[in-house]
């Protein structure tokens, strides 16, 4: 059995992960994994926080239950819209659209109207796979939400992307 966990990255905003499994496999993944040879140990302030996020979930299923709902609320209004939307039920959401300049550009004009989202292109997704990455949480009102879409729907009329 293996297993691959990720601790507190890019759904959580911070660094690190580990993954277990037979000892043959380990030693494999430690003489063939391109991101193993520049790994560090994660900071003591991370693992602390990782190990609180686990007691907190085990506590609780409100934080989870609240990026689950505000995930389905985000993607069924962009999707409404007419953005193409990477993914299903993942909270991070992926506005696809395919050109590095549009996203590029798209992201600076949500920006000026407050929403902070990054446009990804080449090399850090593949060529013609340009999008917006949108990160919910559980931090974020259904009002929070709301108007990141609208701010998604003027820039996308004024761009004609929908």
């Amino acid at each position: 059995h293996i297993s691959d966990v990720t601790l507190v990255t890019s759904r959580e905003g911070a660094c690190g992960g580990y993954t277990t499994g037979p000892k043959q496999v380990v030693e494999l993944l430690r003489q063939r994994s391109r991101p193993y040879l520049f790994s560090n140990t994660m900071p003591p302030a991370v693992v602390g926080a990782a190990i609180k996020v686990f007691e907190m979930l085990q506590d609780s299923s409100e934080l989870p239950e609240l990026v689950d709902r505000n995930t389905k609320h985000f993607r069924s209004r962009m999707i409404e819209a007419g953005f193409t939307l990477s993914g299903t039920e993942h909270p991070i959401c992926p506005v696809m659209l395919y050109d590095a300049a549009l996203a590029s550009s798209i992201a600076d004009e949500l920006l000026k109207r407050g929403i902070y989202v990054i446009g990804f292109s080449f090399p850090v997704v593949p060529k013609g796979q340009a999008r917006i990455r949108v990160q919910i949480s559980s931090a974020h009102t259904i009002e929070d939400i709301d108007r990141c879409v609208d701010a998604f729907i003027e820039v996308g009329k004024e761009k004609n992307v929908i």
